[in-house]
């Protein structure tokens, strides 16, 4: 009896440790969230024609020098294109809805360098008038780091400030871009 008891007691301090141990982990790498936006001077259609093509983000983005699908059709969902940044290094993301009409998609990283991992961002041209857009850039993702103590250069600030970054080159260069036209 005193046996059985005793086995007992170890099992539920086995399953308490196992769930205060995922806690932890999951605790450790929260979701985080960007969200960056710019007006444009410009009609929607024009903001959107110069920026919603899948495999054209090197048209517009200062930090890339390249963009390819790799499979798929542009604009297309299943879509992969593979982004090379101008200092090394590349991106494959796969898109996940293209809205047409309601100057909108959605994609997803798949593989990077950035200290990102379960990346899953939205793109948004919203007509404010005539010649006023607003272009939204938002994402939910978490650092690639997944460990309880992450060294400072992968921790969530890191994560979050390099998506920012990455949100605001691009959201300028476009603005600048489309107003010069």
């Amino acid at each position: 009896m005193k046996q059985m008891t005793a086995m007992k007691m170890m099992t539920a301090m086995a399953f308490t440790m196992s769930l205060l141990a995922s806690g932890i982990s999951a605790a450790a790498a929260p979701e985080l969230h960007v969200k960056k936006t710019v007006t444009i001077a410009a009609p929607a259609d024009k903001v959107w024609e110069a920026s919603k093509n899948f495999n054209g983000l090197n048209t517009w983005h200062p930090a890339l020098a390249s963009d390819e699908l790799q499979s798929g059709t542009n604009n297309t969902v299943g879509a992969i294109r593979l982004l090379t940044l101008k200092g090394g290094g590349t991106i494959k993301e796969k898109l996940l809805q293209f809205d047409e009409t309601g100057h909108r998609y959605r994609y997803a990283i798949i593989e990077s360098v950035l200290p990102v991992s379960h990346y899953a961002a939205t793109f948004v041209v919203t007509s404010l008038g005539a010649d006023k857009t607003l272009v939204t850039w938002s994402a939910k993702f978490k650092r690639k780091n997944l460990s309880d103590t992450p060294p400072d250069n992968e921790n969530d600030k890191t994560a979050t400030d390099t998506i920012e970054g990455v949100f605001k080159a691009g959201l300028d260069n476009l603005k600048k871009i489309v107003e010069a036209k």
